[in-house]
């Protein structure tokens, strides 16, 4: 791997070991900017760091530090000496823009890396990080009001069409009512409507998460046909749909809780209903490095820490399926390059 000079502390020139040892430097920057309301405080105006400082209660120096190393990874400018503006490429770090990435940032650089500072912990005791962590010392989540609110505007809350190549990869002509299940904002199952119009819908997730939806819900054209359904699915799954599907939801279980909600699925599901779990399939062998799948097993290893969780090969899929009353008929690739697409499968389910 090449060698480089970039990041902190070239005391000596650092391989490529150190430098991954050092990328949680940017995490931590733009947590911070985030944390601080930095993006607000610029809006679209070249702004002094005093104002700056100011807007965000900070300490001048030490903002003016901060917005230099912004500066440097392309997030601000330094238009003249001590005063800044938001580049292009900062701007969605504002939270009054469309498509804002701040909640992204928080949860990932924020809540979800407290957890992983325990990951020795994770897998020395192979138990979530809320179940090794020091009682006396709270977590991040519980210390925020919004924890919540971040939560169900990263999940779920992406343009449907970036969910379009799912909603392709699965033949829906035959089918009458399909029910998204823990579908969050409703991003695929409007995919799946739009390109369906003979189809009805169901989107069925917790409270909370449903009144999110509501008003998406209101203003987008095919969400006339799909009903919003509370349900916590761990208790039941509503009847209703010949097809359910179920994605990135069963990869944060632990095995019993997943087995639970999939024989609640087989309890709704008619007997030539059909369930598509979807999610990443991990391999049976890794042997080489894998950019792709390097996102898959980071995945894995954030369930660990965060939920208690774990990504699943066909085989794991398999036998949690037999467990709960049902079978894998077919596992369907997911094409195209959207993001929300991207390196996941469809798991063909039905009832043995």
């Amino acid at each position: 791997m090449a060698q480089s000079n970039s990041g902190i502390g070239n005391v000596v020139t650092n391989t490529g070991l150190v430098e991954m040892a050092m990328a949680y430097s940017r995490s931590r920057i733009l947590c911070a900017a985030a944390r601080l309301g930095v993006a607000d405080a610029l809006g679209d105006e070249v702004r002094s760091v005093g104002f700056l400082a100011e807007q965000c209660q900070a300490d001048t120096g030490a903002l003016y530090r901060l917005l230099r190393a912004l500066a440097s990874i392309g997030v601000t400018e330094e238009t003249t000496p001590e005063h800044f503006r938001l580049t292009a490429f900062g701007r969605p770090l504002r939270r009054d823009v469309p498509q804002s990435v701040w909640p992204a940032v928080v949860f990932w650089a924020d809540l979800l890396a407290d957890s992983w500072s325990l990951l020795t912990d994770c897998v020395r005791t192979g138990k979530p990080a809320a179940q090794v962590r020091d009682p006396n010392v709270p977590s991040r989540w519980s210390q925020d009001p919004e924890a919540n609110s971040i939560f169900r505007a990263v999940m779920g809350t992406a343009p449907a069409e970036d969910y379009a190549p799912i909603a392709e990869a699965w033949d829906f002509s035959r089918a009458k009512v399909v029910a998204d299940l823990g579908g969050g904002g409703g991003s695929l199952i409007l995919a799946v409507l739009g390109l369906n119009p003979h189809l009805r819908g169901m989107l069925v997730d917790l409270e909370p998460s449903v009144d999110a939806a509501k008003p998406r819900f209101a203003q987008e054209d095919p969400s006339s046909r799909c009903e919003l359904i509370t349900a916590d699915l761990t208790q039941s799954v509503p009847a209703g749909a010949d097809v359910y599907m179920i994605k990135h939801v069963l990869h944060g279980r632990q095995d019993d809780v997943a087995i639970t909600i999939l024989r609640n699925c087989r309890a709704a599901m008619p007997q030539d209903g059909s369930l598509l779990i979807i999610e990443f399939i991990l391999p049976t062998l890794v042997s080489h490095a894998d950019p792709q799948l390097e996102g898959h097993l980071m995945s894995d290893l954030n369930m660990l820490a965060v939920t208690g969780g774990k990504e699943r090969s066909e085989r794991e899929w398999r036998t949690l399926l037999e467990a709960a009353g049902l079978k894998l008929t077919g596992v369907y690739p997911v094409g195209g390059d959207a993001l929300m697409a991207r390196n996941v499968g469809i798991v063909e389910v039905k009832p043995v």
